[in-house]
């Protein structure tokens, strides 16, 4: 199934029910005063917040919905039944954009619940309208259409710390190690292609798809995934241990990070030099060296193939992940 990280649907709270008239019955009379009960009230538009990713697929190819309307009045003043709530399953991190207000609602927890559009009232049966003047009136309304319109859901991730680099930099095998998940892995670039999750010592890391120079004006497939880097606590940066310039690698996705803006820019980063397996160990410090001094912070090494080295890498971000 494709990722979907934003669609437009329509949908339409239910209609009220309509009033009624009707009549008291009692043995031995024709019938006796008004008793028409009202409409039920029509269901409302909800969102619903859920941990499932790739809830937005569901809305990938049916793009129109609608609440239940309500229930006609009955007899003997009974209320008619309400109509039933249309509720939108999206993932955590989804906004809900009212094209037709420009409202936007933000979805941040599982379980959490936003009624987007209202249903319409229940109109009056003829009981209402009995008065001094009008022993049995025959009046009544019908019910109030639903809200309606066009709704943008658009996801951005939310996690701790996100994974950012080149292609083949080695995210989603890190991501693997540290967390069990399950995303796949190749040698070539764009192995990725949408975000993958997983839980580290209950902190979420998100596996972002690799950047290309030019991302950030809509080259390859990063400038779709940049916006999930916004949510994210801190960025864990991998430059991959097999580049012949790794300043260059780092600066390239520096460097589309700041165009795209939404302050990528100015979050936390940890900068990772990864599969150090690839190289020798005075290669490994060499790198590592001129990475620090380019960017004024300590540089981590890892590597998925040595336990040691990953145990160390695990353990260290831990800790900078509870300061965090």
């Amino acid at each position: 199934m494709a990722f979907v990280d934003e669609v437009t649907i329509h949908a339409a709270a239910g209609k009220g029910g309509d009033g009624v008239v009707r009549w008291l019955h009692f043995k031995g009379k024709e019938k006796g005063g008004p008793a028409g009960g009202d409409g039920g009230r029509g269901g409302d538009v909800i969102v619903e917040g859920v941990s499932d990713l790739a809830a937005l697929s569901r809305y990938r190819f049916e793009k129109t919905f609608e609440a239940g309307a309500g229930g006609a009045g009955e007899n003997d003043n009974r209320h008619g039944k309400n109509g039933d709530a249309l509720i939108l399953s999206v993932p955590v991190g989804t906004t809900a954009y009212r094209i037709d207000t420009g409202i936007e609602y933000e979805i941040v927890t599982a379980g959490e619940r936003i009624v987007i559009f209202r249903g319409g009232g229940g109109g009056r049966g003829n009981a209402h309208y009995k008065s001094s003047t009008n022993q049995n009136p025959f009046e009544h309304t019908d019910g109030v259409q639903g809200q309606a319109g066009d709704i943008r859901l658009s996801l951005k991730l939310i996690a701790d710390a996100g994974l950012v680099g080149l292609p083949s930099a080695g995210k989603s095998s890190l991501l693997n190690a540290l967390t069990r998940s399950k995303a796949k892995v190749g040698a070539y670039p764009f192995t990725t292609l949408e975000p993958n999750l997983g839980n580290f010592y209950g902190h979420i890391l998100a596996d972002i798809p690799g950047l290309i120079e030019g991302a950030s004006a809509g080259k390859g497939l990063g400038i779709r995934f940049l916006k999930h880097i916004e949510r994210t606590g801190i960025v864990l940066h991998l430059v991959s241990a097999d580049r012949d310039d790794v300043l260059a690698a780092y600066r390239e996705v520096r460097g589309e990070l700041t165009a795209f803006g939404h302050g990528l820019s100015d979050k936390p980063e940890l900068v990772i030099l990864s599969k150090t397996d690839l190289i020798s160990a005075s290669e490994r410090l060499a790198k590592a060296a001129l990475l620090s001094s380019a960017t004024g912070n300590e540089v981590l090494l890892v590597s998925v193939e040595e336990p040691m080295i990953l145990k160390n890498f695990s353990d260290h971000l831990a800790k900078i992940l509870e300061k965090e």
